[in-house]
């Protein structure tokens, strides 16, 4: 019997079953959650067991960033360290050729009062660019007052120029070895102290005095620095010239900046071919890149100053 007719005990007789209007609602409501549930379902389904090729590269991509981040996380903090370092040594340039403090690079550097702020008092912007105002004033006043002094040294009597030029011509930032430090030995394989850099070039390139003095020591020599060259500026400064294959000066002959003195080579334990170059100055020794930025453009003595501090592993 179908399911539209019921029972009746009192006519004992089946009649037609009555449906009401909110039974049917009731009935399609019910069908269209179960179909929207099961669509939902199969959904999910469908989404964890196949992958669009969109989503297939974008997993790729991002397995690929997770393998590199540790590599950008690790040059990340040694441009930061070099960043460091290259300030450190700009105020050493100045306390070691000019005895004075480098100046503020860039006084407005500090935005934080402006940071995460949609709108700004008229009374605290003009409070904030008169201090920034003083500021800047008190820099340049500071940078007026170096280059003074700086002036008032050169014209001294008596003042010797440090030795400023870079021995080897035609050279290049790429050429530049470990500085002065303490540096991987690359016959022994150990940190040992080095006292000056190394300027990669090849064997027989000219080697010239970085300034005018005396000469004050020539050494030739299986050994250690090998074939030597020492040059007295005068003032206390001092530079030595290592590794060289030949030498063309005596001692005690006058030069002037620009002499060629002699050739590159690997005399003494030398790695490769290469210039051993020293500054001291009262027997203290100086980082020769320092003493370069006058012999350079801004954008070389930059990337000499990154491979000096990079290269961990001299070539003597």
């Amino acid at each position: 019997m179908s399911s539209n007719y019921i029972f009746d005990d009192n006519d004992i007789r089946f009649r037609k079953k009555k449906t009401s209007v909110w039974a049917v609602i009731r009935r399609i409501l019910m069908f269209f959650v179960a179909s929207v549930s099961m669509a939902i379902l199969y959904y999910i389904i469908f989404a964890l067991v196949f992958s669009t090729d969109e989503e297939r590269k974008l997993k790729q991509e991002n397995r690929m960033y997770e393998n590199e981040y540790p590599e950008l996380a690790r040059k990340e903090r040694l441009v930061s360290d070099v960043v460091d370092g290259l300030q450190t040594r700009d105020d050493r340039i100045y306390e070691e050729i000019f005895h004075t403090s480098a100046p503020s690079m860039d006084p407005m550097s500090s935005m934080s009062f402006l940071e995460g702020l949609d709108s700004i008092p008229d009374k605290d912007i003009v409070k904030y660019s008169a201090d920034k105002l003083e500021m800047v004033e008190e820099s340049a006043s500071r940078v007026e007052d170096n280059f003074r002094k700086v002036m008032e040294m050169v014209q001294a009597e008596g003042f010797v120029m440090p030795p400023m030029t870079n021995p080897l011509e035609n050279f290049s930032f790429a050429q530049t070895g470990a500085s002065v430090g303490d540096k991987i030995n690359p016959f022994y394989k150990v940190s040992i102290r080095h006292d000056g850099l190394d300027l990669i070039a090849p064997s027989g390139e000219p080697v010239y005095a970085s300034a005018d003095g005396v000469v004050r020591n020539v050494i030739r020599s299986r050994k250690g620095l090998g074939n030597v060259v020492e040059i007295d500026h005068g003032n206390g400064y001092v530079t030595r010239y290592a590794h060289l294959a030949d030498v063309e000066v005596r001692k005690g002959r006058s030069l002037k900046k620009g002499t060629r003195i002699g050739y590159v080579g690997v005399s003494g334990n030398s790695f490769a071919p290469h210039l051993h170059y020293e500054v001291l100055r009262d027997t203290l020794v100086l980082d020769p890149v320092n003493h370069f930025f006058a012999s350079v453009s801004p954008e070389e003595y930059v990337n000499m100053m990154i491979m000096s501090v990079s290269t961990g592993q001299s070539m003597d």
